[in-house]
């Protein structure tokens, strides 16, 4: 394993990821709602598409996975796709 690899406290990093989230038919008022009730998650709804940008900014995983729990319970969100994921040094915010 990489020395560096090893010196690197994986709990300094901080998981931000970015979807596209396709409402149901007629729901994107009611996703955009949803989305922005959960805590950690910045909602962007494209001006001339049935779209929103998602982008979800937590402390660690396990917050991450509450996220990922909430969002497969929301009835108005028809497909939700990973454009983007990657941690952040928590020293460089």
């Amino acid at each position: 394993m990489n020395l560096a690899y090893q010196l690197l406290n994986l709990s300094d990093f901080m998981p931000i990821k970015s979807y596209l989230a396709h409402p149901q038919a007629g729901k994107k008022n009611d996703l955009i709602k949803d989305l922005l009730a959960i805590a950690h998650c910045e909602v962007i709804p494209a001006q001339n598409k049935d779209l929103i940008v998602l982008i979800t900014d937590t402390e660690s995983e396990s917050d991450e996975d509450i996220i990922k729990q909430k969002l497969e319970s929301i009835h108005s969100l028809k497909l939700l796709a990973l454009v983007s994921g990657f941690n952040t040094s928590k020293n460089e915010l």
